[in-house]
């Protein structure tokens, strides 16, 4: 295409190491419009790619992949990374089914050394891979790209505090663009604004500057005074972590400068040590709606390139209804806060941080923090609720188990995205969550079916003053209005118990509805799952001959049902434990099993 006369030359890293240095202006130019057409129309995380394109430009011009290995953070900025090694033509099936992954993947190709979706893993990965060479006698470095937003979580220090003193080639690079998803909070966010914005050092440097820039000695000295820069500005700055973890630090550098950057990249690994490389950014740069707006255009459904319009949902979404009720509850009751671990956007919770600004606590990325400093809350009398991807509650399974479950402390989770997640794949489903929750102690799990039953069990939840999480999905449950009040561990009986009868919860009950009235079968709708509901079950048990449990997670329900009507037949259908790739959620269902013809072809079996 004319459109693209740089960027439809590269169809490899080996064709991309061939452009000019000239050209690369022009070819980050024609990626970035790119990215944004093929973003409008499938959807993806436009913001962080758009604001990483000349720093991956760099990288790839300083290093060799995959001999150094490049290992993303998150990976929401890796757009320009697969379209330099060879993706460009495949990157029209960004996040869909069969396509190309929205994260780095290993089976996707070999400049892709680390699968990654989750934050502050790089550091680490990156270290075990600069070790493994030197045992291996391999040659290459390791670099890891790193958010500063992935740096307010605790396994980026941990990897960080240990790389310091591994005396191997290890490059990290800092993409500081003040955002993760949300603006960046936290004491390091402020120590990189404090070093890149020092006034001794700004006013220092521009001294400098205007000193050396005159003359041909001048000029001369200024282009062989990079160290002597580097440990002035050391100097002058109020902070010094890096240095005294063990690092070398470079930097701050003009994130959209390729030949700087390259410079600096190739300098970093000559050094052969643990480095630092400190970039500033513009998340979003060049679309000005993603400018003005990047926490929007962060991960983003198919929009207008024109407008900026995004295509809206006919629906209200799960997370707006939570954060309303959030608010209606918090202005009856002053001891309810919230809590968000960098998402107070994606879990509806942007109105109350800004309603309740003093009952509002974003901690990062950092969810095991977020946990136990809930559990500490609590202790003291507080009602915390504390916001999190079923995906991302993982992190926190220790905190759950030992600072909440153990001690009985009255901490509400709220389970967004619970179940399948459609196009970020395999690292961000929500189904594990109900597996390890339901076997601690103490923890009660609701999962409405209904926008009014997540309504009601978040006033239960609060009101009951124990450990409790509610798992709802992404996107919206169905409107219907249910005339039984939720209780704990009470279920609903939709349809009357006979010999065949499903047990349902969440987004499943909406399945599973039209089939049990069409064929006249029993269905209950399991409102909690633990605990379940030992009544329902003993009625379940004198009548039914089959039944069928219905769960959008890995197995979990349908295995305590099995235990509690044994030797009532129970099949259990539910999400297998092979990872569910991306695709959109009713193709994912219909991989699992998880389909209203799938439901009643297991009702018809062994009848005539």
């Amino acid at each position: 295409m004319d459109r693209y006369p740089e960027l439809d030359r590269v169809n490899s890293l080996e064709d991309f190491k061939r452009l000019r240095d000239g050209e690369l202006p022009a070819y980050a130019a024609q990626m970035r419009q790119y990215m944004i057409e093929n973003v409008a129309r499938c959807g993806g995380h436009l913001a962080s790619s758009l604001g990483a394109v000349e720093l991956i430009i760099a990288m790839h011009r300083a290093y060799n992949s995959p001999t150094d290995k490049i290992v993303f953070d998150v990976g929401h900025q890796s757009y320009a990374h697969k379209i330099i090694t060879g993706r460009r033509e495949a990157f029209c099936t960004l996040r869909q089914e069969n396509g190309i992954s929205g994260f780095p993947k290993r089976e996707e190709s070999e400049h892709d050394p680390f699968n990654t979706g989750h934050a502050s893993t790089a550091i680490s990965a990156a270290l075990g891979m600069a070790r493994a060479k030197r045992l291996l006698g391999e040659d290459g470095a390791a670099i890891a790209l790193v958010g500063d937003g992935a740096l307010t979580g605790g396994l980026a220090f941990e990897g960080l505090n240990d790389a310091g003193q591994a005396d191997v080639p290890l490059i990290v690079i800092i993409n500081d663009n003040e955002m993760s998803i949300s603006p960046n909070v936290g004491a390091l966010h402020r120590m990189l604004v404090n070093m890149r914005s020092s006034a001794w050092y700004v006013r220092f440097k521009r001294y400098l500057v205007r000193a050396l820039d005159t003359g041909i000695i001048g000029r001369w000295l200024s282009r062989h005074m990079e160290n002597m820069k580097n440990r002035i500005k050391s100097f002058l700055m109020p902070q010094r972590l890096f240095e005294d973890l063990g690092f070398l630090y470079l930097g701050p550098i003009d994130g959209h400068d390729i030949p700087e950057l390259t410079r600096m990249f190739r300098r970093a690994k000559d050094l052969r040590v643990p480095v630092i490389v400190h970039c500033v950014t513009q998340k979003g740069k060049g679309y000005s709606y993603s400018e003005r707006n990047p926490e929007k255009f962060h991960g983003v459904a198919p929009f207008s390139i024109d407008t900026g319009d995004i295509e809206s949902a006919l629906k209200r979404s799960n997370s707006s209804v939570f954060g309303s009720e959030m608010i209606t509850l918090a202005e009856k009751d002053p001891k309810i806060v919230a809590i968000s671990a960098a998402m107070p956007t994606g879990t509806g919770l942007s109105e109350f941080a800004s309603r309740f600004p003093d009952r509002f606590f974003d901690v990062g990325i950092a969810e095991e923090h977020a946990l136990t400093m809930a559990a500490g809350m609590a202790s003291c009398g507080i009602k915390p609720v504390v916001a999190l991807y079923s995906t991302f509650l993982q992190r926190g399974y220790d905190q759950v188990l030992h600072d909440i479950c153990l001690q009985k402390l009255p901490v509400v989770l709220a389970i967004d995205r619970a179940g399948l997640v459609g196009d970020d794949g395999e690292t961000h489903q929500g189904v594990y969550d109900v597996s390890f929750l339901s076997s601690m102690p103490n923890m009660t799990i609701y999962s409405p079916a209904t926008q009014q039953e997540l309504v009601h069990m978040l006033s239960l939840a609060l009101s009951r003053g124990e450990p409790a999480a509610i798992r709802y999905p992404r996107g919206s449950l169905i409107q219907a209005v249910s005339t039984q009040p939720v209780e704990k561990g009470v279920w609903e009986e939709l349809e009357s118990i006979s010999e065949k009868t499903i047990i349902a919860t969440g987004s499943m009950v909406a399945v599973a509805l039209p089939v049990a009235r069409k064929l006249k079968t029993g269905l209950v709708n399991a409102r909690t799952i633990a605990p379940m509901d030992e009544a329902m079950l003993q009625r379940i048990a004198k009548t039914a001959k089959k039944v069928i449990v219905m769960e959008e997670c890995v197995d979990a329900l349908g295995l305590r049902v099995s235990a509690a009507l044994s030797p009532v037949p129970v099949i259990r259908m539910n999400v297998p434990s092979d990872p569910v790739s991306q695709a959109c959620v009713n193709h994912q269902r219909q991989f699992c099993g998880l389909t209203a013809d799938a439901l009643e072809k297991y009702l018809m079996e062994g009848t005539e």
